[in-house]
């Protein structure tokens, strides 16, 4: 199992770059403030179950890379330490991404829920971003690499529920306000600068400490 010290980091990381919003955040927002904070909550479910996906097929990826080579494994490190800084800074000088502009029409929870899944699963960018950020908190020496990347992504999908949820919550809540909050030039502008730094900050100790 990770170090105490390893699972606080993850965790402290984790929440700063749940809080910042991104396009599946922005999904639940949109939803919450066209069907309100019941329709933003199932959102939300949706959105964690397809994260669930990609931590499954990252663990057995991962593990696959452990198992056949541990210099294989410190490469695949490297590298998920050098995208989270391409990403940082790709983030921060790149242009508002459309992605970010939501548009939903009025749908039943069932479909609600099943766009979500669809809108994280099929994401391409969510399943580099966990076999980039997983790697970075597992140390083999410490027990099998499999569990301890079952259960950092066990960690994360628990704390992005209670993120979006307080998400869905307060735009099911605040309605237009938040939406055209969210929607602001300076707000995007913000949101780019400080998950952009998150990133690059995190990829940058990666690469710092890394010892193997």
């Amino acid at each position: 199992m990770p170090e105490a010290s390893t699972l606080a980091l993850f965790v402290a990381a984790a929440l700063v770059l749940l809080i910042v919003p991104g396009p599946s955040v922005l999904y639940i927002v949109t939803r919450s403030i066209e069907g309100g904070r019941t329709a933003g909550f199932v959102s939300v479910l949706g959105v964690q179950t397809g994260a669930m996906v990609h931590i499954a097929f990252a663990t057995l990826g991962l593990s696959a890379i452990l198992a056949s080579s541990a210099v294989a494994f410190s490469i695949v490190k490297w590298l998920g330490a050098a995208y989270l800084v391409w990403l940082g800074l790709r983030r921060i000088f790149g242009p508002d991404e459309a992605e970010n502009e939501v548009a939903v029409e009025p749908a039943r929870l069932s479909r609600v829920f099943s766009q979500g899944v669809i809108v994280n699963t099929l994401n391409p960018k969510t399943a580099l971003f966990f076999l980039a950020f997983l790697p970075q908190f597992v140390d083999p020496a410490r027990g099998a690499a499999w569990i301890q990347i079952l259960l950092l992504g066990a960690i994360f999908v628990t704390l992005a529920l209670c993120s979006d949820g307080l998400y869905a919550l307060l735009s099911g809540t605040a309605g237009g306000w938040l939406r055209r909050r969210m929607k602001g030039a300076s707000f995007r502008r913000g949101q780019r600068l400080a998950s952009g730094g998150i990133l690059i900050a995190l990829g940058a100790v990666a690469a710092i400490s890394g010892k193997d």
